[in-house]
């Protein structure tokens, strides 16, 4: 039994949970994480410092004070000088999981809610991060209590993160989500080059541009947007109330009418097609994952794809 299930916590009576998650599809996608962030992992990384490693960085003239287990005796006997390697020092890779927690994470119409989806790619992303000695940090933000768990490694990485992820929101409206405080708490917080995992809806105000900018040109920065079928079109059952979980404004629509729902679809697709080209045009990979079927193999499908 893996890690994964036996530290995954057991979804509250009446939700339905993060959905299967195979332990060969996981296996695939610790793979495709570790080739898509090219070598990044512990013991990949290049660093800039000398230092233990594995990478040679340089063969020099000895010097007193030299590790003697250092001798390269090849070149040594060539050059009849003594010498010694010296190697790049390997670095672990720190990860930032940047979760949405907002109301309106707990929407679904399908297999799962948006919440479920977004917790186990969280999970997911956590066994690969913590590997190795690598390290995870986790910024959770569109609830009424925020948190940021700095980096922190192995078992205790993946703990916070299922601390963080496993919390239920109080139900009180807290306004629009700001993804771009998020974002600009992320980039004050990873001072070093790091993977940052951004799993949201993205839906709310559009501040996020300017912090994401800034947050792409240091970091590796993946988008993985959550979607349910209903938010794209809406099915013909008469008059309804529509409720904006996060700030309660309510609307009553009449879904009977055919006009109404082509036009409801067009600017859902619209809205949806904006994010998208906003994200490609920062340069930021971007997946869209759905509360209907397996999400996890989409996730592993689209980080193989990219790794190619």
């Amino acid at each position: 039994m893996s890690i994964l299930r036996v530290l995954r916590p057991a979804a509250p009576t009446g939700q339905p949970g993060t959905g299967p998650m195979p332990a060969g599809v996981l296996r695939a996608l610790e793979i495709t994480i570790a080739r898509r962030v090219d070598g990044l992992l512990a013991g990949d990384y290049r660093s800039t410092f000398l230092g233990d490693g594995t990478e040679l960085a340089q063969v020099r003239p000895y010097a007193p004070g030299d590790d003697v287990r250092r001798i390269d005796w090849n070149v040594t006997a060539r050059t009849q000088q003594t010498h010694v390697r010296v190697h790049l020092a390997d670095r672990v890779l720190v990860s930032w999981l940047v979760l949405d927690t907002s109301a309106s994470m707990s929407f679904g119409t399908a297999d799962r809610r948006k919440a479920d989806v977004a917790e186990g790619v969280a999970i997911a992303i956590g066994h690969v991060a913590t590997r190795r000695g690598n390290r995870l940090g986790i910024v959770t933000f569109g609830d009424a209590d925020p948190r940021t768990l700095p980096p922190r490694q192995g078992r205790a990485g993946l703990l916070g993160l299922l601390q963080a992820v496993g919390r239920d929101g109080d139900g009180k409206p807290v306004g629009a989500t700001s993804l771009g405080e998020a974002l600009t708490r992320t980039a004050g917080l990873a001072r070093e080059r790091a993977l940052v995992v951004v799993v949201s809806d993205f839906r709310g105000p559009s501040d996020w541009r300017g912090p994401l900018i800034r947050l792409a040109g240091r970091h590796d920065v993946i988008a993985v947007e959550i979607r349910d079928p209903r938010e794209l079109e809406l099915p013909a059952m008469g008059e309804l109330w529509l409720v904006d979980p996060e700030t309660r404004r309510q609307v009553r629509v009449d879904t009977g009418d055919a006009g109404l729902r082509a036009r409801f679809a067009a600017a859902a697709a619209e809205e949806r097609a904006a994010v998208a080209d906003e994200l490609a045009s920062l340069g930021v990979r971007h997946v869209v994952l759905s509360t209907s079927g397996d999400w996890l193999r989409q996730l592993a499908v689209f980080l193989q794809r990219r790794s190619r």
